[in-house]
Protein backbone atom coordinates (compact mmCIF):
# COMPACT_ATOMS: atom_id res chain seq x y z
CA UNK A 1 0.00 0.00 0.00
CA UNK A 2 1.68 3.23 -1.05
CA UNK A 3 1.18 6.57 0.73
CA UNK A 4 -0.91 8.04 -2.06
CA UNK A 5 -3.29 5.11 -1.97
CA UNK A 6 -3.50 5.22 1.83
CA UNK A 7 -4.38 8.91 1.81
CA UNK A 8 -6.94 8.51 -0.95
CA UNK A 9 -8.51 5.51 0.77
CA UNK A 10 -8.87 7.33 4.08
CA UNK A 11 -10.24 10.49 2.45
CA UNK A 12 -12.74 8.45 0.46
CA UNK A 13 -13.82 6.47 3.52
CA UNK A 14 -14.39 9.67 5.50
CA UNK A 15 -16.32 11.29 2.63
CA UNK A 16 -18.61 8.26 2.44
CA UNK A 17 -19.05 8.25 6.21
CA UNK A 18 -20.03 11.94 6.04
CA UNK A 19 -22.50 11.17 3.19
CA UNK A 20 -20.53 13.23 0.69
CA UNK A 21 -21.33 10.61 -1.89
CA UNK A 22 -20.16 12.24 -5.14
CA UNK A 23 -16.89 13.25 -3.49
CA UNK A 24 -16.44 9.73 -2.12
CA UNK A 25 -16.94 8.22 -5.58
CA UNK A 26 -14.35 10.54 -7.12
CA UNK A 27 -11.74 9.90 -4.43
CA UNK A 28 -12.30 6.15 -4.19
CA UNK A 29 -12.13 5.80 -7.98
CA UNK A 30 -8.64 7.30 -7.76
CA UNK A 31 -7.80 5.00 -4.85
CA UNK A 32 -8.80 1.92 -6.86
CA UNK A 33 -6.74 3.14 -9.82
CA UNK A 34 -3.76 3.55 -7.47
CA UNK A 35 -4.18 0.04 -6.05
CA UNK A 36 -6.44 -2.22 -8.15
CA UNK A 37 -5.57 -5.20 -5.90
CA UNK A 38 -7.34 -3.70 -2.87
CA UNK A 39 -10.64 -5.49 -2.36
CA UNK A 40 -11.52 -3.09 0.46
CA UNK A 41 -11.13 -0.04 -1.79
CA UNK A 42 -13.30 -1.73 -4.41
CA UNK A 43 -15.89 -2.52 -1.71
CA UNK A 44 -16.04 1.07 -0.52
CA UNK A 45 -16.27 2.37 -4.09
CA UNK A 46 -19.10 -0.09 -4.77
CA UNK A 47 -20.91 1.11 -1.65
CA UNK A 48 -20.47 4.74 -2.70
CA UNK A 49 -21.77 3.99 -6.20
CA UNK A 50 -24.86 2.32 -4.72
CA UNK A 51 -25.47 5.42 -2.60
CA UNK A 52 -25.03 7.56 -5.72
CA UNK A 53 -27.63 5.51 -7.56
CA UNK A 54 -25.27 4.23 -10.26
CA UNK A 55 -26.17 0.63 -9.53
CA UNK A 56 -24.75 -1.09 -12.62
CA UNK A 57 -21.36 0.53 -12.07
CA UNK A 58 -21.55 -0.64 -8.47
CA UNK A 59 -22.26 -4.19 -9.66
CA UNK A 60 -19.21 -4.09 -11.95
CA UNK A 61 -16.93 -2.80 -9.19
CA UNK A 62 -18.25 -5.21 -6.56
CA UNK A 63 -17.86 -8.07 -9.03
CA UNK A 64 -14.16 -7.19 -9.23
CA UNK A 65 -13.98 -6.94 -5.44
CA UNK A 66 -15.53 -10.42 -5.17
CA UNK A 67 -12.81 -11.87 -7.39
CA UNK A 68 -10.19 -10.38 -5.06
CA UNK A 69 -11.95 -11.54 -1.86
CA UNK A 70 -14.48 -14.27 -2.74
CA UNK A 71 -15.33 -15.08 0.89
CA UNK A 72 -15.86 -11.48 2.07
CA UNK A 73 -19.44 -11.27 3.35
CA UNK A 74 -19.59 -7.47 3.22
CA UNK A 75 -18.76 -7.55 -0.46
CA UNK A 76 -21.21 -10.39 -1.11
CA UNK A 77 -24.10 -8.66 0.66
CA UNK A 78 -23.45 -5.38 -1.18
CA UNK A 79 -23.25 -7.19 -4.51
CA UNK A 80 -26.39 -9.21 -3.83
CA UNK A 81 -28.31 -6.11 -2.77
CA UNK A 82 -27.14 -4.17 -5.86
CA UNK A 83 -28.17 -7.03 -8.16
CA UNK A 84 -31.55 -7.24 -6.44
CA UNK A 85 -32.05 -3.49 -6.84
CA UNK A 86 -31.19 -3.84 -10.53
CA UNK A 87 -33.88 -6.55 -10.85
CA UNK A 88 -31.25 -9.22 -11.59
CA UNK A 89 -33.00 -11.54 -9.16
CA UNK A 90 -31.41 -14.86 -10.15
CA UNK A 91 -27.94 -13.39 -9.90
CA UNK A 92 -28.83 -11.89 -6.51
CA UNK A 93 -30.08 -15.27 -5.30
CA UNK A 94 -26.82 -16.90 -6.39
CA UNK A 95 -24.80 -14.39 -4.39
CA UNK A 96 -26.92 -14.73 -1.25
CA UNK A 97 -26.73 -18.53 -1.62
CA UNK A 98 -22.94 -18.25 -1.63
CA UNK A 99 -23.13 -16.64 1.80
CA UNK A 100 -25.41 -19.41 3.06
CA UNK A 101 -23.10 -22.07 1.60
CA UNK A 102 -20.29 -20.52 3.67
CA UNK A 103 -22.43 -20.24 6.81
CA UNK A 104 -25.87 -21.83 6.86
CA UNK A 105 -26.67 -19.98 10.12
CA UNK A 106 -26.34 -16.48 8.61
CA UNK A 107 -29.78 -15.03 9.41
CA UNK A 108 -29.36 -11.92 7.26
CA UNK A 109 -28.58 -14.05 4.22
CA UNK A 110 -31.73 -16.11 4.77
CA UNK A 111 -33.77 -12.90 5.06
CA UNK A 112 -32.18 -11.56 1.87
CA UNK A 113 -33.12 -14.74 -0.02
CA UNK A 114 -36.62 -14.39 1.43
CA UNK A 115 -36.87 -10.81 0.20
CA UNK A 116 -36.11 -11.94 -3.35
CA UNK A 117 -38.84 -14.59 -3.13
CA UNK A 118 -41.23 -12.05 -1.61
CA UNK A 119 -40.50 -9.60 -4.43
CA UNK A 120 -41.32 -12.35 -6.93
CA UNK A 121 -44.57 -13.15 -5.08
CA UNK A 122 -43.28 -16.53 -3.94
CA UNK A 123 -44.77 -16.02 -0.51
CA UNK A 124 -44.47 -19.54 0.87
CA UNK A 125 -40.75 -19.66 0.02
CA UNK A 126 -40.25 -16.23 1.56
CA UNK A 127 -42.04 -17.34 4.74
CA UNK A 128 -39.83 -20.42 4.99
CA UNK A 129 -36.67 -18.30 4.62
CA UNK A 130 -37.72 -15.86 7.33
CA UNK A 131 -38.56 -18.72 9.67
CA UNK A 132 -35.12 -20.23 9.08
CA UNK A 133 -33.53 -16.87 9.83
CA UNK A 134 -35.39 -16.62 13.11
CA UNK A 135 -34.40 -20.15 14.11
CA UNK A 136 -30.79 -19.05 13.82
CA UNK A 137 -31.31 -15.54 15.26
CA UNK A 138 -34.60 -15.25 17.20
CA UNK A 139 -34.05 -11.56 17.96
CA UNK A 140 -33.36 -10.44 14.39
CA UNK A 141 -35.38 -7.26 13.86
CA UNK A 142 -34.72 -7.57 10.11
CA UNK A 143 -36.23 -11.06 10.06
CA UNK A 144 -39.20 -10.17 12.27
CA UNK A 145 -40.18 -7.16 10.15
CA UNK A 146 -39.82 -9.25 6.99
CA UNK A 147 -41.87 -12.04 8.55
CA UNK A 148 -44.57 -9.49 9.35
CA UNK A 149 -44.56 -8.32 5.74
CA UNK A 150 -45.16 -11.79 4.33
CA UNK A 151 -47.80 -12.60 6.96
CA UNK A 152 -49.52 -9.33 6.04
CA UNK A 153 -49.38 -10.22 2.32
CA UNK A 154 -50.83 -13.64 3.09
CA UNK A 155 -53.75 -12.11 5.00
CA UNK A 156 -52.57 -13.20 8.47
CA UNK A 157 -53.06 -9.75 9.98
CA UNK A 158 -52.92 -10.72 13.66
CA UNK A 159 -49.73 -12.69 13.14
CA UNK A 160 -48.22 -9.77 11.21
CA UNK A 161 -49.04 -7.32 14.02
CA UNK A 162 -47.45 -9.72 16.51
CA UNK A 163 -44.26 -9.91 14.41
CA UNK A 164 -44.07 -6.13 14.03
CA UNK A 165 -44.60 -5.59 17.75
CA UNK A 166 -41.91 -8.15 18.57
CA UNK A 167 -39.52 -6.26 16.29
CA UNK A 168 -40.40 -2.95 17.96
CA UNK A 169 -39.92 -4.45 21.43
CA UNK A 170 -36.36 -5.28 20.38
CA UNK A 171 -35.75 -1.94 18.64
CA UNK A 172 -38.29 0.72 19.65
CA UNK A 173 -36.38 3.38 17.70
CA UNK A 174 -36.76 1.65 14.33
CA UNK A 175 -38.87 3.96 12.11
CA UNK A 176 -39.55 1.15 9.62
CA UNK A 177 -41.10 -0.96 12.38
CA UNK A 178 -43.46 1.82 13.41
CA UNK A 179 -44.35 2.45 9.77
CA UNK A 180 -45.07 -1.25 9.21
CA UNK A 181 -47.45 -1.23 12.17
CA UNK A 182 -49.07 2.00 10.95
CA UNK A 183 -49.72 0.49 7.52
CA UNK A 184 -51.43 -2.63 8.77
CA UNK A 185 -53.49 -0.70 11.33
CA UNK A 186 -54.58 1.70 8.59
CA UNK A 187 -55.58 -1.15 6.31
CA UNK A 188 -57.56 -2.85 9.10
CA UNK A 189 -59.33 0.41 10.05
CA UNK A 190 -57.59 1.24 13.34
CA UNK A 191 -56.92 4.86 12.39
CA UNK A 192 -55.99 5.99 15.90
CA UNK A 193 -53.12 3.52 16.25
CA UNK A 194 -52.17 4.01 12.60
CA UNK A 195 -51.75 7.76 13.07
CA UNK A 196 -49.84 7.32 16.33
CA UNK A 197 -47.39 4.86 14.76
CA UNK A 198 -47.03 6.95 11.60
CA UNK A 199 -46.14 10.06 13.59
CA UNK A 200 -43.67 8.03 15.65
CA UNK A 201 -41.97 6.84 12.46
CA UNK A 202 -41.69 10.46 11.29
CA UNK A 203 -40.40 11.61 14.66
CA UNK A 204 -37.60 9.05 14.35
CA UNK A 205 -37.00 9.73 10.63
CA UNK A 206 -38.34 13.08 9.37
CA UNK A 207 -37.25 12.14 5.81
CA UNK A 208 -39.44 8.99 5.67
CA UNK A 209 -41.43 9.92 2.57
CA UNK A 210 -43.93 7.06 2.53
CA UNK A 211 -44.83 7.66 6.16
CA UNK A 212 -46.06 11.09 5.02
CA UNK A 213 -48.11 9.41 2.31
CA UNK A 214 -49.80 7.09 4.80
CA UNK A 215 -50.31 9.97 7.22
CA UNK A 216 -51.99 11.95 4.45
CA UNK A 217 -54.38 9.09 3.76
CA UNK A 218 -55.16 8.78 7.47
CA UNK A 219 -55.88 12.50 7.71
CA UNK A 220 -58.19 12.29 4.70
CA UNK A 221 -60.13 9.47 6.34
CA UNK A 222 -60.30 11.54 9.52
CA UNK A 223 -61.72 14.46 7.49
CA UNK A 224 -58.71 16.68 8.19
CA UNK A 225 -57.95 18.04 4.69
CA UNK A 226 -55.42 20.69 5.78
CA UNK A 227 -53.33 18.13 7.64
CA UNK A 228 -53.68 15.72 4.71
CA UNK A 229 -52.49 18.39 2.27
CA UNK A 230 -49.43 19.14 4.41
CA UNK A 231 -48.54 15.45 4.62
CA UNK A 232 -48.98 14.86 0.88
CA UNK A 233 -46.88 17.94 0.06
CA UNK A 234 -44.09 16.58 2.27
CA UNK A 235 -44.30 13.26 0.45
CA UNK A 236 -43.93 15.01 -2.91
CA UNK A 237 -41.02 17.04 -1.58
CA UNK A 238 -39.11 14.01 -0.30
CA UNK A 239 -39.93 11.21 -2.75
CA UNK A 240 -38.17 11.36 -6.10
CA UNK A 241 -37.50 7.73 -7.06
CA UNK A 242 -38.45 6.62 -10.57
CA UNK A 243 -40.19 3.58 -9.13
CA UNK A 244 -42.71 5.84 -7.40
CA UNK A 245 -43.74 7.62 -10.62
CA UNK A 246 -47.32 6.37 -10.73
CA UNK A 247 -47.89 7.09 -7.04
CA UNK A 248 -46.39 10.57 -7.44
CA UNK A 249 -48.84 11.35 -10.24
CA UNK A 250 -51.76 10.18 -8.11
CA UNK A 251 -50.67 12.25 -5.12
CA UNK A 252 -50.15 15.33 -7.29
CA UNK A 253 -53.75 14.99 -8.47
CA UNK A 254 -54.99 14.66 -4.87
CA UNK A 255 -52.95 17.69 -3.80
CA UNK A 256 -54.41 19.77 -6.64
CA UNK A 257 -57.92 18.78 -5.57
CA UNK A 258 -57.26 19.57 -1.91
CA UNK A 259 -55.84 22.99 -2.78
CA UNK A 260 -58.97 23.79 -4.77
CA UNK A 261 -61.15 22.56 -1.92
CA UNK A 262 -59.32 24.65 0.68
CA UNK A 263 -59.33 27.92 -1.28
Amino acid sequence: MNDDFGQLFEKGRLALEQELVDQAVQILTRAVAANPASAEAQRLLGEALIEQGTTQKAIDVLGQARKLAPDNNEILFLLGDALFEAHQVNAALDVYQTIIDQDSTDADAWVSVGLVHFNQNRLEQALECYQKALRHEPESVFALNSLGDVQYAMGSFEAAVTSYRQALALDPDDPQGHYNLAEICYDTGDLEVAEKECRKALQLDPQFSFAYLTLGNICLDNEAPKAALQAFEMFLKLEASAAAGEILDEVKAVVAGLRDELK
